[in-house]
């Protein structure tokens, strides 16, 4: 089945995370028609699958989305399966329209500036409109030298590492020292020895000043606004300073977590670190960091040579199409949940004002799929 879509808009948003939620809440309260595909059976699915004991990187008072507050001790931080239940039950209670079990496998140009969504249960979504909320923590980085390491040792990443119930007796080395690496160590000393391996200098932050939140400075004094281009930006980039919530060096060598420096080479069972020093392990744990997945995004001039999504503050130079939740996408807030509702209530307000929407020739109608 077909229509014909004339001078109306219809926004298809990627991913039903915060990000895609907040677009959502925005695109409602502007009354424009919209569908949010989520690839998980339930929406916070992608938090539940992380690993037991995460919990967000702001306190509750500065994890809310637009329009709902989230539930608790303000200065407390929600844990992993608490925000996902928060996430289900801001959609549920906006109304929002979501397809669950539903993912985008190819993101393609359509007819007169339109775009066209090919989906994993065969249909086709057209849309004059396309915002990506995918996030920037989508693939979990395994580096090269993860293939030193023999078959028999298991290699988990933050998202199947789940609460360390599938780790062997032995030696567990967690390779990356962001907050996600420290969580993990500290998370498998509870059972077994852990080896944490380090790389460069991490800047943390105390978690409290003066009886305030960091996060809380951090807003007053317009630090989480700069932008990525500017003095301060850059300087937070280059720093990537996060609270020390009892995660310092000290305290995870007083847990009992052995401190090693920058893994170099893997050897069968052998970890070879940048000190010569060579130790066996049953188990690694990869925490060093997230890429994205783009090769799904098909339209001309939405990446560089590189695979890199191209964008200004969520503009992509494709028009109609935009981003909300890329790290860094306005200024330091973007990839936090505090920065979604602002990045796509601006998104959106950038929908709502072009004057004149195109038309989309032969479309797919949202709810009347059909398969390819």
């Amino acid at each position: 089945m077909s229509s014909v879509l004339e001078r109306s808009r219809f926004v298809l948003v990627i991913g039903g995370g915060q990000a895609g939620l907040a677009a959502g809440y925005w695109l409602k309260r502007q009354d424009i028609p919209f569908l949010i595909v989520e690839g998980s059976a339930r929406i916070g699915d992608v938090w539940r699958q992380r690993y037991a004991s995460l919990s967000l990187f702001t306190t509750r008072a500065f994890s809310a989305l637009p329009g709902m507050a989230l539930a608790g001790k303000a200065q407390g931080y929600a844990g992993r399966d608490e925000f996902a239940d928060y996430l289900e039950a801001y959609a549920r209670r906006f109304a929002l329209p979501i397809r669950l079990s539903t993912s985008v496998q190819r993101l393609r140009a359509g007819p007169q500036g339109s775009f066209l969504a090919d989906l994993s249960d065969g249909g086709t979504l057209a849309a004059t409109h396309v915002i990506v909320a995918t996030g920037g923590f989508q693939a979990p980085v395994v580096p090269a030298i993860a293939r030193g390491f023999g078959a028999q040792i298991p290699q988990l990443t933050p998202e199947s590492f789940g609460a360390g119930e599938s780790l062997p007796d032995g030696p567990v080395l967690v390779v990356g020292d962001g907050a996600s690496g420290r969580d993990l160590a500290v998370l498998a000393s509870a059972s077994h020895p852990v080896m944490l391996a380090t790389g460069k200098p991490r800047k943390l932050v105390p978690e409290r000043v003066l009886g305030q939140s960091i996060w809380w400075w951090l807003r007053s004094l317009g630090l989480m606004r700069a932008s990525s281009a500017s003095f301060i930006g850059k300087a937070l980039r280059r720093r990537d300073p996060f609270p020390d919530r009892d995660r310092g060096l000290a305290s995870l060598a007083r847990r009992g977590i052995e401190l090693r420096p920058r893994l170099t080479a893997a050897e069968g069972d052998t970890a070879v670190f940048a000190d010569g020093e060579r130790r066996k392990v049953a188990a690694v744990v990869w925490a060093v960091g997230y890429r994205d997945r783009t090769d799904w995004i098909e339209i001309p001039g939405a990446l560089g040579d590189d695979g890199r999504l191209l964008h200004d503050a969520g503009v992509s130079p494709v028009p109609g199409l935009a981003y909300v939740g890329r790290p860094w996408q306005r200024n330091r807030a973007s990839a936090l949940v505090m920065g979604a509702g602002e990045d796509a209530r601006r998104i959106v307000e950038s929908i709502r004002r072009e004057d004149a929407p195109r038309r989309i020739a032969a479309a797919v109608p949202p709810r009347a799929a059909e398969p390819r």
